[in-house]
């Protein structure tokens, strides 16, 4: 299968002299977690300079050196990725699933004649797993059993340097072996657009390492059982807007993480990369 029978051609662009509030509310509106960043050039033709994520957005409003600055300062052209990975119409998905993987992006525009024809993201890959050879794996051949985790009493500062530095878009939120909620790069880019909004400039630096996992954190999180089918996973994923979700064995015990990108491995494997 290639790129064309899974791209989506509806793409969600913002300028890139709005700000991140702005790129924020259109991917709430559009259910998006990734924007094209257009630029209108001299001859009023719309160009693509970039794409801004959810954790493009949580990573820059959680650095020190912008922690006095209100959100309406931090335009898009400060925050987006300029060095954008085009595909083309025609490449094989598993070849681009593994480009996915090796430059640690969740999405690319796709290219014909010049031109931007849409956009493939995780998401359309992962639909490729509802298929019935996916049937066959469980979600237990799949997972990853190292957990990357924090506890609710960590401060929010920590837990954005952890996902920066393990390069991934949420964390499970323990106590005492028990899941106390779920952390995403989408949960601490709201809450630092909330802060900045409403904490005076001359605080702002002092109080946001006060923020605590626990005042983000999503609670009540979905889990999975490790005897699931990876082609029910991707269906759960999908309908429920997931992006990955625990893994539990027989005895509520979490044993794991699943998450699109372990499915974007298994899509590798299945379809080839040539």
């Amino acid at each position: 299968m290639r790129v064309k029978n899974m791209m989506s051609e509806d793409v969600v662009s913002i300028d890139k002299d709005q700000n991140v509030c702005d790129a924020l509310r259109v991917m709430k509106k559009h259910k998006k977690s990734r924007l094209a960043v257009i630029n209108t050039n001299h001859d009023n033709i719309k160009e693509m300079v970039g794409v801004i994520t959810e954790k493009d957005i949580a990573l820059k409003l959680g650095s020190s050196k912008y922690g006095n600055m209100p959100p309406s300062h931090f335009h898009i052209s400060t925050v987006m990725t300029k060095d954008i990975i085009e595909v083309d119409m025609e490449m094989k998905l598993g070849y681009v699933a593994n480009l996915m993987l090796e430059n640690n992006i969740g999405g690319m525009p796709v290219m014909e004649d010049g031109a931007m024809a849409g956009m493939i993201t995780k998401s359309d890959l992962i639909d490729t797993c509802r298929g019935k050879p996916y049937e066959k794996q469980s979600v237990q051949d799949l997972m990853s059993t190292e957990l990357i985790i924090v506890s609710p009493s960590d401060r929010l500062v920590h837990a954005r340097r952890i996902m920066l530095d393990a390069k991934v878009g949420r964390l499970l939120v323990m106590e005492e072996d028990v899941i106390a909620g779920l952390i995403t790069s989408k949960d601490i880019s709201r809450a630092m657009i909330s802060f900045r909004k409403v904490v005076p400039d001359k605080h702002k630096s002092a109080r946001i390492r006060n923020l605590l996992v626990e005042d983000v954190m999503t609670q009540g999180v979905r889990t999975i059982s490790m005897d699931v089918s990876i082609a029910e996973a991707a269906h759960i994923m999908l309908d429920e807007g997931l992006s990955g979700f625990p893994v539990v064995d027989e005895d509520n015990k979490t044993v794991g993480i699943i998450t699109k990108t372990d499915l974007l491995d298994l899509i590798v494997e299945m379809e080839g990369v040539s």
